[in-house]
C-alpha cells in the first residue's frame, strides 16, 4: 500500500450516458439536460453527456442531439459523447461534443454481440472517425471493453489488451479507457495490468472504468490508483450497465467514490454534499432505489443527536 495520496483523482461522470442507457423508463430530454447542468456545477472536469448510437439499439438515448444542444456548457468541463461509427461521429460533431469515445471489446465474442463485427473490423471502421476528426479541436478516446474478463470467454489475456492499446495509439487516439464491463476484475489483477499499461501510456491518457457487480469496484479503484492510474469513470447513484453483457449491473457509484477519497485524503475537487443531493433525487426521477451507499447512510461527519436519556 502506498501512503502518499497527494495526487488528485479525476472522476469522469458517466451517469447521463452509461447510467441511463439501460433504464426501462424514458427520461425526458429536459430532465437529462437538467441532470447534466447540475452535474456541471459539482466540480467535474469531464462528463459523458450522451450517446450517438442507433436509436433502435439504445432507445433510451435517442435524443443525443437535443441533449448536447440544450446543456449549459461550463468552462473547463469536457463533454464526452459515445459514438459507434462514422455516422454517430458526424452527429456528435454537429452537436458540439468535445470528445468522442469509441468502443471495442478485448473479447472477440463480446465485440460481435455488442458491435456486430470482429475487433479487427472495429479498428478498420475507427479509421473513418479518426480521419473525420483530424485537424479539429475534438479529442478521441478509445475504450477497451471486457478488459478484465468476459461473460462469454472468461479471463482476458493481458497481451491482447496491450496490443489493442498499441492499435489505438497507432490510430491516433488521445486517450484509452480500460473497462471492466461486467465487474469481473479483482484488485491484484488490476494493479498488475495497470502497472504494465503505464509503461507504454502516460497516466494522463488512461481512464479506468469499473463496475461493482461483485462488490469489488472501489477496491479496484484503490488498486489502480496505487499502480499509478489517476482517472476513473463513475456514475451518480451507481447507475448503469452494459445492455449487451449478461450480469452487468451498475457502475461504481460516484458519491461513494468521492466519499472514499475524502476519507483517505485523496483530492477530487468534487462537491460531495452537492452530489448527495443529486443522488437522492434519482429515485423520484427513475422510479426505483439506487445501489449507492453513502446517499443512504450519510457521511461519517453527519453525526446524530444522542437519544434522550443517554446523555
Amino acid at each position: 500500500m502506498i501512503t502518499d495520496y497527494s495526487q488528485r483523482l479525476i472522476v469522469q461522470e458517466v451517469s447521463p450516458r452509461d447510467g441511463l442507457q439501460i433504464e426501462p423508463v424514458w427520461v425526458e430530454t429536459a430532465d437529462k439536460i437538467k441532470l447534466i447542468n447540475q452535474l456541471s456545477q459539482g466540480g467535474f472536469s469531464r462528463i459523458e453527456a450522451g450517446s450517438f448510437v442507433s436509436p433502435k439499439a439504445i432507445p433510451a438515448l435517442r435524443d443525443g442531439e437535443a441533449v448536447f444542444q440544450g446543456i449549459e456548457r461550463r468552462p473547463g468541463v469536457v463533454y464526452v459523447a459515445l459514438v459507434p461509427n462514422l455516422k454517430g461521429a458526424q452527429r456528435a460533431l454537429e452537436s458540439k461534443a468535445d470528445e468522442l469515445n469509441l468502443v471495442l471489446s478485448a473479447s472477440q465474442s463480446h465485440n460481435k454481440a455488442n458491435m456486430r463485427m470482429t475487433r479487427e473490423q472495429s479498428l478498420v471502421a475507427f479509421n473513418e472517425v479518426v480521419s473525420l476528426v483530424r485537424g479539429s479541436s475534438v479529442s478521441l478516446n478509445g475504450t477497451v471493453a471486457t478488459t478484465f474478463g468476459c461473460p462469454f470467454e472468461g479471463r482476458i489475456d493481458e497481451d491482447v489488451v496491450l496490443r489493442l492499446i498499441d492499435a489505438y495509439q497507432e490510430l491516433g487516439m488521445h486517450g484509452v479507457t480500460l473497462a471492466d464491463t461486467t465487474g469481473m476484475a479483482n484488485p491484484r489483477q488490476v494493479f498488475q495490468l495497470v502497472k504494465r499499461v503505464l509503461t507504454q501510456l502516460p497516466a494522463s491518457q488512461l481512464t479506468l472504468h469499473f463496475h461493482n457487480t461483485r462488490g469489488l469496484g472501489l477496491s479496484n479503484v484503490l488498486a489502480a490508483y496505487e499502480a499509478g492510474a489517476r482517472r476513473f469513470d463513475a456514475s451518480l447513484g451507481g447507475l448503469g450497465g452494459c445492455p449487451f453483457a449478461p450480469g452487468a449491473s451498475g457502475n461504481i457509484c460516484t458519491e461513494d467514490l468521492v466519499n472514499l477519497c475524502e476519507e483517505v485524503g485523496i483530492d477530487t475537487g468534487i462537491d460531495l454534499p452537492h452530489l448527495l443531493t443529486l443522488s437522492r433525487s434519482l429515485p423520484s426521477l427513475l422510479g426505483h432505489e439506487m445501489p449507492g451507499q453513502v446517499a443512504k447512510a450519510g457521511r461519517n461527519c453527519d453525526l446524530h443527536p444522542v437519544p434522550p436519556g443517554n446523555g
